[in-house]
């Protein structure tokens, strides 16, 4: 596993990596299998019930983690450079998938 932006946060990376990546195979292999035999409403619960293991199971280390990161962002000076760079270019919806065809 790589290495995060600060020694102190590359413990709390590895946690959350290792956490998430156990959690989507949970998530990934039977949504899989189950994709043509639920309906929309079936696959909406499923993901929301999956979505709150993920939060119960790793949100904490998530955050951890998180706020460790932002915290070495300020001690660098990076936060506003990224600030900065959120203004000059903001995130846009991606144009849809008709939109963005060549003829």
């Amino acid at each position: 596993m790589a290495h995060s932006l600060s020694p102190e946060c590359t413990p709390l990376k590895h946690a959350y990596d290792s956490c998430f990546n156990s959690w989507f195979e949970g998530y990934l292999e039977p949504a899989i299998a189950n994709s043509k035999k639920l309906s929309e409403g079936q696959r909406n619960e499923y993901a929301k019930k999956k979505a709150e293991e993920f939060d119960q199971n790793c949100g904490a280390v998530w955050r951890e983690y998180k706020d460790c990161v932002q915290k070495a962002l300020k001690d660098r000076g990076l936060d506003e450079l990224l600030e900065q760079a959120r203004q000059d270019n903001p995130l846009r919806t991606p144009p849809s998938p008709q939109t963005g065809k060549s003829s």
